[in-house]
């Protein structure tokens, strides 16, 4: 990542002026003029693919996947990757603006699929708008409500009361980056996810005069370990859904793999941000945010199941790390630009004063744990969801032999859960939180069309973004990905663990990468007598590294911190650090799967 501390900003001073205000600590960056060229092309594509749709015959029989398009497996890969070799290229090497990148690698990946793939036309059309519909909901749906909420705190003064309780804990940029980005935003991957602790912590960061692309990186990067178990355990349990094995054991394999990562991610996060002398002057305050999250993961999924590792282990690590600051200092304090600074003691608020500023995010944490509550959200959706099945999609897909055990129908049902969808929940409680702040409905109503108006391009960039990843799904493309990978013989359980990275960074979700590859990976490590439980939690464990490149992700710290546009320097600051970490799983997961006492052990 690069040190470019020069464009932080000095650690906030907390007098009468708020250390952040909206329009103040910096200005939202332009995510585009209209310009009516652009506007003609997009409403002539438009125009051409829905009288193409409609001329094109509708689908009776099913259509039936095929993974080798080429007769090369090898130049198919390559193929199948285009899209996504086109959208990190335009994000990352081109700097053009995420929605652009975002359509021209939809468009990409909608010619390779008709074209190469001969999906027909007709299909490919009906996938592209399932993928959309589920990328404005529920993940923008999420990204919204979040961003309205921190909307509301900061032009009531509150956000600024909640950085002088930070202050109060520690005033140590280093340490303060460890408590916000990786232990906060475990437990708000645990409560909620799909972005939710990317657009909170790096707003919490900013505020607390972290560089805005250096808190959007910094959010990304911690937001990996705790993926694995987010949305209250949401991906295993997906992953037994797609694999029929115990959904128990599947969380017991996956925590044992990625514990030593909860151990590694504080200090990598650190030394990303601080160099590795810095690093050190702190390490007990990061083995003591990563120890007790990864021991208490290992335990709770061991004794309890994957449904509050994430938020149980948080919570603990929040506590103890606290705690831990009343009686331990390191030898330097230092400001966000690095600087050493005296140590200065904050004093505490006023408990009336504390009971205003915590009193919002109370609310906010209550909601998303009521909404993430199982028997909750199946009472709400009795009479609040509406299944949509895409007609001319749904069951008109087949799966077929590698990929899957024998030919299997692909489902397309959006469910529009309108109350039990997590974005609802975080969108009431902002509301909650509002009148808590004795907000009007007419400042309700501005902080609204404000966020409206910031969300705007990120609602084009995440639905194109979505749309690609299910015409990947639907076409093969993922696929032909994943058995590429599954060819690499003795090799595989490294290989295999990069299949999970790639359906992370391609989808933007852990639980879409468990629910494309999760059966490949069970077929293939019984071909190969390897563990099934092995491998399917492996593809968990190495798609949490992919999250933070996903583009999905960035969008959504670009539009949390009001640097959207920003998007492939973002990504040039997390590329390495994904694939190294993503590397790093895949060793440990072969040395697990060809070490027989580790391999009894993780199994265990």
């Amino acid at each position: 990542m690069d040190q470019t501390h020069e464009a932080a900003t000095p650690g906030p001073v907390l007098t009468e002026e708020p250390a952040f205000t909206p329009g103040g600590h910096h200005e939202p960056q332009s995510a585009g003029r209209g310009n009516p060229l652009s506007f003609l092309i997009t409403a002539v594509v438009l125009i051409a693919i829905a009288i193409i749709y409609r001329q094109s015959p509708p689908i009776i029989t099913p259509w039936l996947q095929g993974y080798d398009p080429l007769g090369s497996w090898f130049f198919s890969a390559v193929l199948a990757g285009l899209p996504l070799i086109v959208l990190l290229i335009a994000m990352a090497g081109l700097r053009i603006k995420g929605h652009i990148a975002a359509l021209a690698g939809l468009g990409t990946a909608f010619v390779v699929a008709v074209l190469a793939y001969h999906m027909p036309f007709r299909q490919a059309t009906l996938a592209t708008g399932y993928g959309a519909a589920y990328g404005l909901f529920p993940i923008c749906w999420i990204v919204f409500p979040v961003l309205f909420m921190y909307q509301l705190v900061t032009t009531t003064g509150r956000f600024e009361l909640l950085q002088r309780c930070l202050l109060g804990v520690t005033s140590d940029s280093r340490l303060q980056l460890v408590l916000i980005a990786f232990c906060f935003g475990a437990f708000f991957e645990g409560a909620a996810g799909f972005g939710t602790p990317v657009a909170v912590c790096g707003t919490l960061l900013i505020g607390l005069g972290f560089a805005p692309l250096e808190a959007a990186s910094l959010a990304l990067l911690a937001n990996t370990a705790p993926v694995a178990f987010g949305a209250l355990g949401i991906p295993i349990i997906a992953l037994h859904g797609v694999t029929g094995l115990d959904t128990l054991l599947l969380g017991r394999v996956a925590a044992r793999i990625i514990a030593p990562f909860c151990f590694i991610v504080p200090f990598w996060l650190t030394w990303a941000y601080a160099g590795f002398g810095a690093m050190v002057e702190v390490w007990p305050a990061l083995l003591v945010a990563g120890g007790i999250y990864g021991t208490s993961l290992v335990l709770i999924a061991t004794f309890h199941g994957p449904w509050l590792v994430d938020v149980l282990s948080a919570s603990l690590s929040i506590i103890c790390l606290i705690l831990f600051f009343r009686v331990w200092k390191p030898r330097r304090i230092l400001n966000v630009a690095l600087q050493p600074i005296p140590d200065r003691a904050l004093p505490p608020l006023e408990q009336g004063v504390l009971f205003r500023t915590t009193l919002p995010w109370i609310i906010f944490m209550t909601c998303i744990i009521l909404w993430g509550i199982p028997r909750f959200s199946s009472w709400l959706d009795t009479f609040s969801t509406f299944p949509i099945h895409v007609s001319g999609l749904d069951h008109l897909v087949m799966r077929m032999p590698p990929a899957t055990p024998k030919p299997e129908a692909e489902a397309a049902v959006f469910n529009l859960n309108l109350l039990s969808a997590t974005g609802t929940g975080i969108f009431i409680a902002a509301i909650l939180a509002g009148f808590s702040m004795n907000l009007g409905l007419r400042g309700l109503y501005k902080c609204f069309v404000d966020t409206l108006i910031m969300i705007r391009y990120t609602l084009i960039t995440v639905a194109a973004l979505m749309a690609l990843g299910y015409i990947a799904r639907y076409s093969g493309m993922d696929a032909t990905l994943g058995l590429a990978f599954a060819r690499t013989g003795i090799f595989y359980p490294f290989f295999g663990t990069l299949i999970g990275w790639i359906g992370t960074a391609s989808t933007g979700s852990d639980t879409s990468s468990n629910v494309l590859f999760g059966s490949l990976q069970k077929l293939t490590a019984q071909q190969l007598n390897l563990s099934p439980y092995l491998m399917s939690a492996s593809n968990s464990a190495g798609g949490v590294m992919g999250k933070m490149v996903a583009p999905q992700s960035i969008v959504v710290a670009t539009t949390a911190t009001e640097t959207y546009g920003s998007e492939g320097n973002i990504l040039r600051r997390v590329l390495l650090h994904s694939i190294a970490l993503a590397c790093l799983v895949g060793l440990f997961v072969s040395l697990l799967a060809y070490w027989p006492p580790l391999t009894r052990f993780v199994l265990r």
